[in-house]
């Protein structure tokens, strides 16, 4: 049984938006996310297999997203139970600290990709020490200690409260605690603004180390590109809004009137996190040649046989009564044989 003597919360919430909108996406990222961040544990598990650095980051990523994602189950139950827990006051402190922290893990991560690409692209032989497996595992073993660390001041404080419905919430205090303050002060300067920072100074100086290298391929300087943008996009967009909003409620949120205008408006942005775990596996299409390179094949091969069934549609609606020319077949077996070529590539990675 639960423990009815929690302190209550100050503010009731109309949690409607997360009957709805929470319930959807969450479902969707799980239909989503567990498939393709298990593909990306494979591939990244390839990398490793290859002695390259940047799989020990991405490995470490994919296994901090299906953390997270083995949670959403757990959140959902709550979602469709009114926000209203009905687990222990440890379970709830552990699915917040996977829903939370897996934010900070993922900033780290993207931070060491994109710090690894910069020291490959502007100072390949300089830092070659630092770009090495040992000293991969390493840093990720920091990453995840920190973040670590913060949790426990989690577990140490009550994160199952009681609103004057008498339903139980969890990791949700409005207005917010004054022990939350430094926590957050903390997250949004060292966990975000200090990894835009670096995010976008590897940004930069990569797009221009490799627009200036005469060396590098064309294949490969839009691949590195690729990537670089593509982790800044996923920074941007997934975790940029969190903050923001983090910032305001730490410093304006003082009673009730405050938390019911913000409220939507903050977990939208908290909303837009969980789209990180499916916006991940996306920067394994521009580590790996060959796995870009075989999405390229079926991609084409889907634009032959869509093509080819329009052809076919125009063809019928033109002249019902004629049958396919010689044409038709010898594109149909290219198309066929085009599959099957893929196929056989996606199955030899």
């Amino acid at each position: 049984m639960l423990n009815m003597s929690e302190d209550r919360i100050n503010c009731t919430i109309d949690h409607k938006i997360h009957q709805y909108l929470f319930s959807g996406t969450y479902i969707l990222v799980l239909l989503v996310g567990f498939p393709t961040n298990a593909i990306a544990l494979y591939h990244a598990w390839l990398q490793l297999k290859a002695r390259n650095e940047l799989g020990v980051y991405l490995l470490n990523l994919t296994i901090s997203d299906l953390l997270y994602l083995a949670s959403l189950p757990v959140w959902l139950q709550y979602i469709f139970y009114g926000d209203d827990w009905v687990y222990s006051e440890w379970t709830c402190q552990l699915c917040g600290f996977l829903l939370y922290d897996n934010i900070y893990i993922s900033i780290g991560f993207l931070c060491c990709i994109s710090i690894d690409r910069y020291l490959a692209v502007v100072y390949p032989l300089r830092f070659s020490t630092l770009r090495t497996m040992k000293a991969a595992v390493l840093v990720s073993a920091v990453v995840w200690i920190k973040e670590l660390a913060v949790g426990i001041v989690f577990f140490q404080h009550k994160e199952l409260s009681v609103d004057e419905s008498n339903q139980f919430v969890c990791f949700e205090h409005y207005p917010m605690q004054k022990w939350e303050h430094p926590i957050n002060y903390y997250r949004f300067y060292v966990g975000f603004l200090f990894p835009l920072g670096i995010l976008s100074v590897s940004y930069f100086r990569v797009l221009r180390a490799v627009g200036k290298s005469a060396g590098t391929q064309t294949a490969q300087k839009k691949r590195i590109k690729n990537l670089v943008t593509i982790t800044i996009i996923i920074f941007l967009v997934c975790f940029s809004p969190y903050h923001i909003f983090l910032l305001v409620r730490t410093l304006l949120e003082t009673e009730c009137s405050f938390v019911e205008k913000i409220f939507d408006y903050y977990h939208f942005s908290l909303l837009l996190t969980a789209l990180n775990c499916v916006a991940d596996p996306a920067l394994y299409c521009f580590v790996s040649e060959s796995v870009q390179h075989s999405i390229q094949q079926a991609a084409e091969a889907c634009a032959h046989v869509l093509c080819c069934c329009s052809k076919c549609e125009s063809d019928y609606n033109t002249d019902s009564g004629e049958a396919a020319t010689p044409n038709d077949n010898a594109t149909g077996t290219s198309v066929v044989k085009l599959l099957q070529q893929t196929k056989l590539e996606l199955s030899s990675l």
